[in-house]
């Protein structure tokens, strides 16, 4: 699940904002945007693993946060988003558990 355009920016309390493109469970190919508020890049990885994508790294810095990206998610309550199509400035970003949840308990 290692992602080659991922990034991350800091902010300037200190914390960090990474964006990662990972392959979606379940999907065969699709990847999504995924985005994580956390107070240093090994924690935001972390977060990530304990939610149950354990091969998740973040190499490089190609692709960071935009500013859209941080804003969003910064103003969600668990720090954790995602969306599908990352250029689709219409579609809404979700929270984590619903990119987790197994596709029959919709």
């Amino acid at each position: 699940m290692s992602m080659t355009g991922g990034g991350y920016i800091r902010l300037p309390g200190g914390s960090v904002v990474v964006a990662l493109a990972l392959p979606r469970p379940g999907c065969g190919g699709c990847r999504v945007r995924v985005l994580v508020h956390a107070a240093n890049r090994q924690r935001a990885l972390t977060r990530l693993r304990n939610h149950g994508l354990r091969s998740v790294y973040l190499r490089g810095n190609m692709q960071p946060p935009t500013p859209d990206e941080v804003t969003a998610v910064l103003h969600h309550p668990d720090g954790l988003v995602w969306r599908q199509a990352p250029d689709d400035d219409t579609e809404s970003w979700h929270p984590i558990r619903a990119l987790l949840r197994p596709a029959n308990a919709a």
